[in-house]
């Protein structure tokens, strides 16, 4: 068995004396282990870090083992975050999620386009925050538990939308909501792609889309409890709002 892709390191972690086993998230297999010989070495653990774009070749005797990798850089992004906590806390974020929430081997091309995208915007500060958010809202798509933000889930209008039902997922408009807007979900215009975003909606978003991670994404993945690397990026991005 045989093939070729390109994809972004999740994680790295020790096999042997020098070589590891590299996590990928690639373009058209999906998430993928591979043993890379050498991988711990001096050359090549540089190269193995955490967002780091590889061109790969998988190869394996039989198609369910966990076959061997052999890697050439395409694009390295430390250099984008290294120096910047919250690019660096964005970054590890990302790939937790994606390590935690991707079936091994099953392809989402939208969702790797998406990722893709957004690990290249971490060296743009003022644009990945909420590149990040839409990302989540993605993930949470691509895994089967999207949200429907484009109407009133009681009225059934289109304006006025400024909550998310906890228990549905939908949008709640203020005439909707009522005496039970105090429990629900904010919706930030910058969820609905409207008007110039302000850093607490980014806060108001990530805690919206970290509501359904944590009660609809992490049951499906057995009661594990979500990756510590959101938690420490929410913290630092809800300082900022």
């Amino acid at each position: 068995m045989e093939w070729q892709d390109e994809g972004a390191v999740l994680g790295v972690r020790p096999h042997g004396e020098s070589a590891a086993i590299v996590e990928l998230f690639t373009a058209r297999h999906g998430r993928h282990l591979g043993v890379v010989r050498g991988g711990a070495g001096r050359r090549l653990a540089p190269v193995l870090q955490p967002g780091t774009q590889l061109a790969v070749r998988w190869k394996a005797r039989l198609e369910d083992h966990i076959g061997a990798f052999t890697v050439e850089p395409v694009r390295s992004r430390a250099a984008h975050v290294m120096g910047d906590a919250r690019a660096l806390a964005g970054l590890n974020a990302v790939t937790a999620l994606l390590a935690f929430a991707l079936p091994e081997r099953a392809p989402h091309p939208g969702l790797y386009a998406r990722t893709v995208t957004l690990l290249d915007l971490l060296g743009h500060a003022e644009a990945w925050p909420l590149a990040y958010l839409r990302w989540e809202l993605a993930l949470l798509d691509e895994m089967g538990f999207g949200l429907d933000l484009s109407r009133c889930a009681v009225t059934g209008e289109r304006d006025d939308l400024v909550h998310v039902s906890p228990k549905t997922g939908r949008a709640v408009s203020a005439a909707g909501a009522g005496e039970w807007a105090d429990r629900l979900l904010p919706l930030p215009p910058c969820l609905l792609g409207q008007g110039p975003v302000r850093a607490h909606e980014i806060a108001e978003g990530l805690h919206t889309t970290g509501h359904f991670l944590e009660k609809w994404l992490a049951p499906a993945m057995g009661e594990k409890p979500l990756p510590g690397a959101r938690a420490r990026l929410v913290g630092m991005l809800g300082r900022d709002g």
